[in-house]
Parts: structure tokens; C-alpha cells; sequence
């Protein structure tokens, strides 16, 4: 049965897949992430935790695409902006010295 950890490491290894080919952002749905992780579709589906998850993730420039009142279970679409940076950093402005860029 999936976890929070495993939507977590299976998405952030979403972002570096991509950053690695330079994309400038990622769009992830939330059902093709929990086939990811496996148990989805079935009865042991976690959905609202892969949800939470991807939610979570979000910083600014982030973007819920779709329809906002469908964007539960399966629906829940949302656009990442890369490469990924400190939610600290996000939300100041502040620019990350190179150091911090490399422990991500």
C-alpha cells in the first residue's frame, strides 16, 4: 500500500528526470503518479494521499491546472515549474547560494 513517502519520492524523481532534460517545468496528474507508485487503480487506492502530496510539493509559479472544482482524485493536474527551489526561497525571493542548489 503506497505511502506519503513513496508519492513523494516517486514525484521529486519526476523533477529530476526532467530538470536533467532541462525542461523548464513538468505537468504531473495525480492518477498517472499513482500508477506510478502502484495500487492504483484497486481498493487499496490512495488517492487523496498522492493529492495531498502533490499539493504539498507546490511553490509559487506553481499552477493547478483545470477545472479547480474538479481537481480531486484522478482529476488533480498540476504544472511544476523547474528547476525546483527551497519553498523559503520561493516565497522571499531570496537567491540560493550554489551550495544549497547542489543538496536538493
Amino acid at each position: 500500500m503506497p505511502s506519503f513517502d513513496h508519492f513523494r519520492q516517486e514525484l521529486r524523481s519526476h523533477f529530476d528526470r526532467a530538470q536533467k532534460r532541462r525542461a523548464i517545468s513538468i505537468v504531473v496528474n495525480s492518477g498517472e503518479l499513482h500508477r506510478a507508485v502502484g495500487g492504483y487503480p484497486g481498493p487499496n487506492e490512495r488517492l487523496q494521499n498522492c493529492c495531498e502530496v502533490m499539493k504539498e510539493e507546490m511553490k509559487s509559479g506553481d499552477v493547478i491546472m483545470g477545472d479547480l472544482d474538479n481537481c480531486r482524485g484522478a482529476a488533480l493536474t498540476i504544472r511544476y515549474q523547474l528547476p525546483r527551489v527551497e519553498k523559503i526561497v520561493a516565497a522571499t525571493g531570496a537567491h540560493p547560494d550554489t551550495e544549497s542548489l547542489r543538496q536538493q
